[in-house]
This record gives structure tokens, C-alpha cells and sequence, in this order.
């Protein structure tokens, strides 16, 4: 343990040596260790970053829930397109039939959306997303209200002319008043406003209730066509406690086949998405950018690399002298390899923790500047402390093992 102490001093002593004594040669034969692990640590930070808000997003759907519609969200082999054209939508009445017949179902809702002109007096807002839905809906969809409250079972049932709306449609529409029984437009009838999104700001998928209007889906039935595929009908469905995705998507399949009374040789004219097709699409793509970073990142360490080795070359001819007193003295010669070995990851080191720095104010940047929060997780930082580390023990390997092998006399001499 001593002697590791020992050589850990010495090595660093050496190294800060060489820094001071010779700073520009130094800081350039760096500067590619550090570009190489801010580049490979930054697009490790932004895809961790990026896999951890999509999967909060994505779990906000619910991992136990699934959606029956017309269209996949993943398209995949040979199966033709004029096929999916042809499939029918989505009804109101399936969804009774589902939770008659499927024992895995907890809950089903049936849910309608299009974007539409929202009006209040002399004002109105456009583009807003207009969701008609079934009672249940709040049970298969998480919905945070910050004010008023959610639909009763007779205003779903009858068809009641009442509203939930976002938060920004409230503050557009309602400045400084209370929207809570306040009037809106929508499909060129009147509604009462009943409650109020909490804000949420969008996701990544640039969803949010912020600008979102909802209603049950029996009031938009008496105006408007509800089956009509603009509208992109689907049944939602949430699995029951201990019921896989799998059960319960075997299970539906079964159902929605007898429901649309399929025989047993025609292709399912439906589909039953969830949402760890979404994962497993950005997971591929996560993958790319991965590589890409360590292709770009290696081409830096890799010169980096190159520029320790010439370090240590140098370090080795200015101080054989040196090695060659310590071996006289009794010095062996896994003391001087590990000497410089160790002078070589401290060195390698040094530029990695500029690099892991830069990668941390930049975090703190664009956290600050973009509504993107960016972390430099402790995993990353390990890594990058392993990168660096790594490639000083290789970069330093061949000048530390000549250095070890001089003939004490030959290196007084030479050094002389």
C-alpha cells in the first residue's frame, strides 16, 4: 500500500511537472482527450436525458394500457397497405362489447380528437385539440384537474353541454376570471365549463392538456359523425392488476375477431397498439446516435491518445538519467513501469475531467436556455473517468515498459 502511495505521488508530481514546464506541448497533446470525452459524454448525457423524460412520457400512458384502432404504430412485414385502408374504425358500441367479454379489462373508454377554433365571447384560440370521450376515460387516461371537477355519470350519459379545458385556453380565453362556469364554443354549439387541466407544458411528443379541450363523447354524437376516421376513433383498454400486456393482448384479439365476426383464416382488420412499441422505436434510434458519438469521440481519443504516448516518449528521454539512479539504487523494474504508467493515466485523466467539465456547463446552459433539462448523470461520469483512465494505460504502456527495461548504466551514461 505504501509503495502505491509512492508511486501515485511521484507519478502525479511528474505529471503536474510536465504540465508546468512544457504547458503548450502539454494542453494540445490533451486537447484530444478532452474534445474526445465531451464529445462521447455529451451525446451519452442528451440520450440518457432524452430516454428518461420519453419514458416518463411514455409511462404517463399507462404501461398496462392499450389502444384498439384502425392503423398500427409500427408497420412491419409484408402485409399491404390497401388492407389498412379497408379496416373499419373503431365503434362506440365495441367498447361495451370488450368490457362484456374480455375478463382481463379493467376499464374502456372510447375517445374521439380533432383540432378546432375554440371561442368565448370576442375571443378565440386556434388549433386546439378537442377530445370527446366516454365516461371512463379518467380511468383509463391520467387527467389532473386544477380546478372544478370532472364529468358525472349523467352529464356522460345524457350528452350534457359540459367542458374541461386546458390550461392556456383558460388563460386566452378567461384573463382574470374565473373560467368555472364561463361559456365556450366548439362545433358551433355552446358549452359550460366545469373544470380546468393543471399546467403541464407539452411533452416530447409535443402533446399536453395545456391546449386541450375535453367533452363526452354523447354530446358530440348529436353533432357530429363520431365514426368518420378524420377523427382517429380508438378504444382504450387498461389490463387489471397481475394481467400481462401480452394475456390481455391475446385476449382482445380473441374478442375483437368475434365481435367483427372474423373467420378463422382472415387477417384482424384492427389493430391493439402499446406503448413499448414506442420504446423499442427510440431505443433504435438512441442506438445510432450511441455509435455515432463513439465514431465521432474515438477519432479525438484516439489523437489524443497518440499526443499522451509522445508525452511520455519525451518524459522518458528527459529522465533517464533519473531511471537509470533509481535502478541503481534498487530500483526494480515494475517501479519504473508503473511509474509512468501511472504518470500517463494522470496525465490522460487531467483531460478527461476538462472534458467531463465542459460536458456540465453545457448541461447547465442548455437546461437553462431551452426547456430541455439536461443531466450529467454520476454513470456518465464514471464512464468518462474510465475512458480517460483506459487510454492513458494504453497510450502510456510501451514508453513505461522501454523505460523499464534500460540497463541502469547505459541510462546514467546516456542521461550524462
Amino acid at each position: 500500500m505504501f509503495l502505491f502511495l509512492r508511486l501515485l505521488r511521484e507519478s502525479y508530481l511528474f505529471a503536474f511537472q510536465a504540465i508546468i514546464v512544457n504547458k503548450l506541448r502539454t494542453i494540445l497533446s490533451l486537447l484530444g482527450i478532452t474534445i474526445g470525452i465531451f464529445a462521447v459524454i455529451t451525446v451519452f448525457t442528451i440520450v440518457d436525458s432524452m430516454q428518461l423524460t420519453i419514458r416518463k412520457n411514455i409511462e404517463s400512458l399507462g404501461n398496462n394500457t392499450l389502444f384498439i384502432q384502425k392503423w398500427p404504430w409500427a408497420f412491419g412485414g409484408d402485409y399491404p397497405w390497401w388492407k389498412y385502408m379497408n379496416r373499419p374504425e373503431p365503434k362506440y358500441t365495441e367498447m361495451n362489447e370488450v368490457l362484456k367479454r374480455a375478463n382481463g379489462i379493467e376499464s374502456a373508454a372510447f375517445m374521439i380528437s380533432t383540432y378546432k377554433t375554440i371561442k368565448h365571447i370576442d375571443r378565440s384560440i386556434d388549433n386546439i385539440e378537442v377530445d370527446c370521450v366516454s365516461h371512463d376515460y379518467y380511468k383509463v387516461w391520467t387527467v389532473n384537474l386544477g380546478n372544478g371537477r370532472y364529468f358525472t355519470p349523467l352529464e356522460s350519459a345524457g350528452g350534457k353541454n359540459v367542458a374541461i379545458i386546458g390550461s392556456t385556453v383558460a388563460e386566452y380565453l378567461f384573463p382574470n376570471i374565473d373560467p368555472i362556469g364561463g361559456q365556450i364554443k366548439v362545433f358551433g354549439r355552446n358549452l359550460e365549463v366545469i373544470g380546468v387541466f393543471k399546467k403541464e407544458g407539452k411533452d416530447m411528443f409535443g402533446n399536453g392538456p395545456d391546449e386541450q379541450v375535453l367533452m363526452p363523447i354523447n354530446f358530440a354524437r348529436n353533432i357530429i359523425d363520431v365514426r368518420y376516421e378524420g377523427y382517429q376513433p380508438t378504444l382504450i383498454v387498461k389490463a387489471r392488476p397481475f394481467f400481462s400486456n401480452a394475456e390481455v393482448k391475446d385476449e382482445l384479439t380473441g374478442v375483437m375477431r368475434s365481435v367483427r365476426k372474423l373467420k378463422p383464416g382472415a387477417d384482424d382488420d384492427f389493430a391493439i397498439n402499446e406503448t413499448d412499441i414506442l420504446t423499442k422505436g427510440f431505443e433504435g434510434i438512441f442506438s445510432v446516435m450511441t455509435i455515432a458519438g463513439w465514431i465521432i469521440g474515438g477519432f479525438s481519443l484516439l489523437v489524443g491518445g497518440f499526443g499522451i504516448a509522445n508525452i511520455m516518449f519525451v518524459s522518458v528521454r528527459e529522465r533517464t538519467n533519473i531511471i537509470g539512479i533509481q535502478k541503481s539504487l534498487g530500483a526494480k523494474n515494475y517501479f519504473i513501469l508503473f511509474e509512468f504508467l501511472f504518470e500517463a493515466v494522470i496525465l490522460s485523466l487531467i483531460g478527461g475531467l476538462l472534458g467531463l467539465l465542459l460536458v456540465y456547463l453545457g448541461t447547465l446552459a442548455v437546461s437553462a436556455a431551452f426547456d430541455m433539462q439536461l443531466t450529467l448523470t454520476s454513470g456518465n461520469i464514471m464512464l468518462g473517468i474510465f475512458v480517460s483512465a483506459t487510454i492513458g494505460l494504453i497510450s502510456g504502456f510501451i514508453p513505461a515498459f522501454i523505460a523499464s527495461k534500460l540497463d541502469p548504466v547505459v541510462a546514467i551514461r546516456t542521461g550524462n
